[in-house]
């Protein structure tokens, strides 16, 4: 292994987190007090609790079940809700702040807590009627209840409008058919938010609970990527929904794009973790290899690396947090949301190459985070809008001309 700092290396086998936040345009004078101390906190959860143990989860391709009632206590699940049920009652900035240490350690552990809170909790309170928000929100914030949304079809991923699942009114309740698929949390999910056709061909919400004859939650095995998730598909046979589970408030695709609008908002801060953590890890790295007689640190092309690194991290930190002002204001549009998803997870999956370059063989081995991220961001550059899917949202935008069609 050459000239390797061998007590750094100690502290790693120990799954002691030494990660130090990259700041060189000083963003965190942009942030509250508020802000920074729930952001700390949760740092310091994650080193505590997630960070010794996520390399032997994802090689075991197994999810941390244990964690998400701590993931419930530090607020992870729906902090952008509403205090009243049960919620965090915070604003955007601080969901994004959130997310950002959460995928820092790991981007399935930030995608559990996304689809629960931006993806279950947000369309229940944003288009479910009274009774399902104090009936649902308040155990999904604890933790207590877990729950998936289903979207994507095994045909239909990019264009959702296609969707086959569908439900029919059979007078006392609905009757639900179909298949989802690449779900996350649906192994485990006590809930799901179903997005489905009925009879007019109109879309609109279900809650389906788990323990509904006909309804099954197989798990996706063999992936190489957020393997400390769990992923699965939702699979519905003549399936009885009761009618007061049917979302009220939103029909059509107006309701499934919302919620991922704000899952989307939360990627762009998560993917800024982990380009972050893969930085910090090459910077460190860089000053405790030796070669040539000197900390590779030294050499012109590390340099390089390093500068354009921290560069591409310190323009999404930016980008993060004027769109967090604009989410705050009410302002932020579809199209702004799309540009950061797409910028920041693009940049993650450069600086992580990097990173793998600057840690060299070393880089490819458990005992650094830079390949486990590498192997997720490749899920997060695809999943919730693919990349080219937001360039041509994007397109659509600044154009006025429609590429979809």
């Amino acid at each position: 292994m050459g000239n390797i700092n061998f007590e750094e290396l100690k502290d790693i086998n120990q799954g002691k987190d030494r990660y130090v936040q990259p700041d060189f345009y000083n963003v965190d004078d942009l942030l509250t007090e508020e802000h920074i101390l729930i952001r700390n906190s949760v740092r310091d959860w994650v080193k505590r609790e997630l960070s010794p143990i996520i390399e032997e989860y994802a090689q075991k391709a197994e999810f941390p079940h244990h964690i998400i009632k701590g993931l419930g206590e530090i607020g992870a699940f729906g902090p952008q809700l509403p205090a009243e049920y049960g919620c965090g009652g915070m604003d955007y900035i601080t969901y994004g702040l959130i997310m950002q240490e959460l995928e820092r350690c790991d981007s399935g552990i930030r995608s559990t807590a996304s689809v629960q809170g931006s993806l279950v909790m947000y369309p229940i309170y944003k288009f479910g009627s009274e009774e399902q928000k104090r009936k649902y929100l308040p155990k999904l914030a604890k933790g207590e209840l877990m729950g998936c949304f289903g979207l994507t079809e095994p045909d239909h991923g990019s264009n959702p409008s296609g969707m086959l699942t569908n439900f029919k009114d059979m007078g006392d309740h609905y009757l639900l058919n179909g298949a989802k698929m690449w779900i996350s949390n649906s192994p485990f999910a006590d809930i799901a938010v179903v997005w489905a056709k009925n009879e007019e061909g109109k879309i609109k919400g279900l809650i389906v609970e788990r323990g509904y004859e006909g309804f099954t939650t197989p798990e996706t095995h063999g992936k190489w990527s957020l393997r400390a998730s769990a992923t699965g598909e939702l699979v519905f046979d003549n399936v009885k929904v009761p009618k007061e589970n049917l979302l009220p408030g939103v029909e059509g695709l107006k309701g499934p794009l919302t919620c991922l609008n704000s899952a989307r908002y939360g990627i762009s801060w998560g993917a800024l973790g982990a380009a972050m953590d893969c930085y910090d890890s090459a910077l460190r790295y860089s000053k405790q290899r030796v070669q040539f007689g000197r900390p590779i640190a030294g050499f012109q092309l590390q340099q390089k690396k390093l500068a354009e690194m921290i560069t591409e991290i310190t323009k999404a930190q930016l980008l993060c947090w004027r769109l967090g002002n604009l989410m705050d204001a009410g302002k932020a549009t579809p199209a702004q949301i799309s540009m950061a998803k797409r910028n920041n997870v693009e940049i993650a999956l450069d600086v992580a190459r990097e990173a793998r370059q600057i840690h060299g063989g070393m880089g490819i081995t458990g005992e650094y985070p830079i390949m486990r991220h590498m192997m997720n961001l490749e899920s997060v550059v695809t999943y919730e809008g693919t990349h080219d899917v937001h360039l041509l949202i994007l397109g659509m935008e600044i154009t006025g001309e429609n590429a979809f069609v």
